[in-house]
Order: C-alpha cells, then sequence, then structure tokens
C-alpha cells in the first residue's frame, strides 16, 4: 500500500530510524503505525541492543561550533571499515552538532538514540566514549583541526578584545596553527595556572630525587629542582611551548605579536585535545 510522506516522517521522528527504513516498516504493517513501530524495533533499533557490548576500538572525533558552544566528540565502532564509512561520518557530524547546539556534555537518551540510528544502519556496535564542550563569544576565534581522518581532533580558542579582531584572516590563520601545534604535541594543559597542585608535587619530588648525592648548598639545589620544573611546565603547558612555526617563540609569544600586528587583543584561553583510543 502507499503511504504519505507524513506518516513517514512521523514515524521516523519517533524512533529515528532511516526514512527508507520507516516507509518499509510502514508498508509491510498495512499502515499501521504501531506495528510499524515495532517493525523497526525488531529490525533496527532491536539490532542495535544485540550489538551492544562488541569491543569499539575504532572510531573518530568529530567537532561542531553552534550558538557559542563548541563540541569534540568521540564516536567509536568495531572496524577501520566502517569508520571510513560515509554513513559514520554523517553520525559523527550530526551527534557533534546536536551535542554544541543543545550543550550536551555526557551521553543521554537522545545522544543514544542518535548513535542507535547509525547502528541500524552500518550494523555494527557504536559507542560516544567522550564528549568535551567549549563556550565561546562573539569575541572569540575558535577553530577546529581534524588529523589522519579524525584520529585526532582540536579545537582552539583565542580570546579578543572584539569581534572584528576575531574576524580577522591574522587571527583565524593564528588559531589554524595553534590547533595544528596542539595536533603535533599534546599540551598537558593550557598554562601553569591550570597544572594540578598534586602534578607539581610529584615533579618536584621526581626532581629532587635527581639531586640526590650533589654536593652543593640547599640553596643551589633549590634552585635547580626550580629550574627543573620551569623547564618541564614549559614543555607540558601550550602557552609556553615553543611554537610549531617559529620555536624561537612561545605559543603565548605568538599570540602577542598577532595581536601586535592587528592592533588588538588576542590570547590563547582554551583548547580541547582528543584522539581516538586514548584513556580518559
Amino acid at each position: 500500500m502507499a503511504v504519505s510522506p507524513a506518516d513517514v516522517k512521523k514515524l521516523r521522528d519517533k524512533t529515528l530510524a532511516g526514512m527508507l527504513d520507516c516507509k518499509n516498516a510502514l508498508i509491510e504493517a498495512d499502515g499501521d503505525f504501531a506495528a510499524a513501530e515495532r517493525i523497526l524495533k525488531e529490525k533496527g533499533l532491536a539490532s542495535a541492543d544485540k550489538r551492544a557490548g562488541r569491543a569499539t576500538g575504532a572510531g573518530a572525533v568529530f567537532t561542531a561550533v553552534a550558538g557559542g558552544t563548541a563540541a569534540a566528540i568521540e564516536l567509536n565502532c568495531e572496524t577501520d571499515f566502517v569508520a571510513k564509512n560515509a554513513v559514520f561520518g554523517e553520525s559523527g557530524n550530526k551527534i557533534a552538532a546536536f551535542c554544541a547546539e543543545n550543550k550536551v556534555s555526557e551521553s543521554n537518551a537522545d545522544v543514544e538514540n542518535l548513535v542507535k540510528e547509525a547502528i541500524s544502519v552500518l550494523k555494527e556496535n557504536m559507542t560516544v566514549k567522550r564528549i568535551s564542550l567549549m563556550e565561546a563569544a562573539d569575541s572569540d576565534c575558535v577553530v577546529d583541526y581534524l588529523h589522519n581522518n579524525g584520529q585526532i581532533g582540536v579545537m582552539v580558542k583565542l580570546s579578543c578584545d572584539s569581534a572584528e579582531t576575531a574576524a580577522k584572516d591574522e587571527v583565524k590563520a593564528l588559531a589554524t596553527d595553534l590547533a595544528l601545534h596542539a595536533a603535533a604535541f599534546n599540551p598537558t594543559y593550557l598554562n601553569r595556572g591550570k597544572v594540578d597542585a598534586a602534578y607539581i608535587t610529584e615533579q618536584e619530588g621526581i626532581f629532587k630525587a635527581q639531586t640526590e648525592g650533589m654536593d652543593k648548598p640547599e640553596k643551589v639545589i633549590e634552585g635547580i629542582i626550580k629550574g627543573k620544573l620551569n623547564k618541564h611546565l614549559a614543555q607540558v603547558c601550550f602557552v609556553d611551548q615553543a611554537f610549531v612555526k617559529n620555536d624561537k617563540l612561545s605559543c603565548a609569544q605568538a599570540c602577542a605579536e598577532v595581536a601586535k600586528a592587528v592592533g588588538g587583543k588576542v590570547e590563547l584561553t582554551d583548547y580541547i585535545y582528543m584522539m581516538v583510543g586514548e584513556e580518559v
């Protein structure tokens, strides 16, 4: 029997199954909406439930910006073959956009329904491993960078004095370079103010142990430990790392140079780094 586009859309909105699947289910159910919904669950959503629990070692990172919120998600699947599938890519982008638009910071029923919709098409288990959000004002410049087919995803935020400054090509180019930098060097912290006190204590203990046996005054030893700590923090803090495009400058200094060139404020204030399979 013929089914109306309105009925197909209504069934899709309720089940989140594909349009063609909804049409076929309605035809099979002779237009009975409840029966069609049951058919979809049996053939689509039910199959997704059966696939739950299968290992999801492959996947990709997806990013989106909407309404002042930037989102990055890690979507996992079972095989690299599916991770490179266009439907998988469309699904990842759709989920990332949903998270940005609705400020969703962890997987919920709506996200799981979007995942199940993809599972019903690709027939592999999938999971959203993590979601990271970053807020952005009109005066912020936010860029994303996906490396190696989304195996690494980075989002960088530069805070500026105005939307006009944030929109300048020089600022956008800097943000892109900083995103490339983060993908290459994976900074642990944004700046020293973000470093955990416990991490500082741990590193000081390591450097103190390295000075044991040195025949030097206590103040000299303290200076050595401090110097080692400063050098280490410069390696793990984004703003202090040597800029990938000019290692004579730190990332913070690169921002200062662009700020001077455009006549405004440009400061690296936040970033997101995700790598598929990374421990969280």
